[in-house]
């Protein structure tokens, strides 16, 4: 390792050190399930993440779920991070590195390129490509000032991926994706990994896939967020707004559903609510994004409600996420997806509020998918199949939500 900087404080004392961070950072990542592999804690423990972006405090950059935003648009979008530790960590666990691979990644930063560069070791081969000049010009830097000498940095639009370093062992993409290039499996070895933050009808979930053919087939998927993709794929989610007050913002985003109604939704958004409960519960604790994506598969028009939290303090919506609320549409009327305290105080009951003039309807509609979730599917994996566009629908699964995009046709089923 490269010699560490003086960390003394002005009190005399030993600050912590860079190392120190390093295997505390990993110690977490293998405390929240995201680092098993022995290589992958190997490889945090080892990469120096604060030298890509020296203006944020050192310790920061060794946080498991702190990402470094480095670039946004004139939206006040992000488009260039360092994803956290912990969703790298989950990528790299999803990928199944071995040594000698020759590994491509999408969206590059420095960072990872170094995880993996560590995991593919010096027979191994990382080629990083962005489409963004300064976000190569930074991991370039961030390569020399490491000392990685099996890592190439690339410019250029990732839609037609690299074909001069091809075939990969495996591809890791970085950025969301709403879908899969063409390149990207054509550069794919045959039972090559490709693991995508894979945007379905607005969930993001990163997914590995196992290309077998013209085809790729999904072995895990998590949940995750990531800076959208650039360049020819870009492929942005529409928002319809329901309630534009400031701070107080309601909207629905957008991803291949049918046009609402806007104006309708919104007066409905103004009208009493009403509740159904399910008697389905979780836990305090337990992710709903499984739920989430079952519900995705079986209701046709569920975009993702987004809401600012001032629009939940003064009432005009029941909760907030991030990552947005499935929303079942009917005409004027919709119901999203919430949650109350049970009798037992560590777990939480499933239902829906409902507005406009069938909101009882719609809102029972909802739950009924969270009861059949409940006894039928909440055990089960959802799979998830690329097929490129055109195949014919007698070639693919039986059953399942299919989205159609440019390029692919992804099909979320339940086996």
């Amino acid at each position: 390792m490269d010699n560490l900087p003086d960390m003394t404080d002005k009190t005399g004392q030993q600050a912590t050190t860079e190392q120190q961070m390093r295997d505390a950072m990993a110690q977490k990542l293998i405390e929240l399930g995201a680092a098993r592999d022995p290589r992958v804690v190997a490889a945090f423990r080892t990469v120096r993440r604060h030298l890509a972006a020296p203006d944020v405090d050192m310790t920061k950059t060794y946080q498991a779920e702190f990402a470094t935003i480095t670039k946004t648009d004139e939206h006040g979008v992000d488009i260039s991070s360092v994803s956290a530790p912990r969703i790298q960590a989950v990528q790299l666990e999803q990928a199944r590195i071995e040594p000698g691979w020759t590994v491509l990644e999408v969206g590059s930063g420095g960072p990872n390129a170094a995880n993996i560069a560590e995991m593919v070791g010096e027979q191994g081969h990382v080629v990083t490509m962005d489409i963004d000049a300064d976000v190569t010009a930074r991991a370039e830097r961030f390569v020399a000032e490491t000392g990685y000498r099996n890592i190439t940095v690339v410019t250029g639009d990732a839609e037609g991926g690299v074909p001069d370093h091809a075939p990969f062992d495996a591809i890791i993409v970085t950025v969301q994706a709403a879908d899969i290039p063409p390149a990207w499996v054509d550069q794919l070895k045959q039972g090559g990994r490709l693991v995508v933050p894979l945007r379905m009808r607005g969930m993001t979930r990163t997914v590995s896939l196992v290309r077998e053919g013209d085809r790729l087939i999904s072995c895990s998927h998590e949940l995750c967020g990531f800076v959208p993709m650039q360049g020819a794929g870009e492929d942005r989610m529409r928002l319809a707004v329901l309630h534009d007050v400031d701070g107080e913002e309601v909207a629905l985003r957008l991803d291949g559903h049918p046009e609402p109604d806007v104006e309708a939704l919104r007066t409905s958004l103004a009208q009493p609510s009403t509740k159904v409960w399910s008697g389905v519960t979780v836990g305090g604790m337990e992710p709903k994004d499984h739920l989430d994506l079952y519900l995705t598969t079986v209701l046709d028009n569920l975009p993702l409600m987004a809401a600012k939290p001032g629009a939940r303090k003064r009432g005009i919506v029941a909760g907030v996420s991030p990552l947005g609320i499935p929303t079942l549409v009917a005409g004027g009327s919709f119901a999203y997806r919430t949650s109350r305290r049970s009798d037992d105080s560590d777990r939480w009951e499933l239902g829906a509020v409902g507005h406009g003039p069938e909101d009882e309807k719609v809102a029972e509609r909802l739950v009924d998918e969270i009861q059949a979730w409940h006894h039928e599917y909440r055990s089960r994996q959802a799979r998830i199949e690329v097929y490129p566009a055109g195949t014919p629908d007698d070639q693919l699964p039986a059953s399942g939500r299919v989205i159609d995009r440019p390029h692919t046709r992804v099909i979320i089923s339940w086996p």
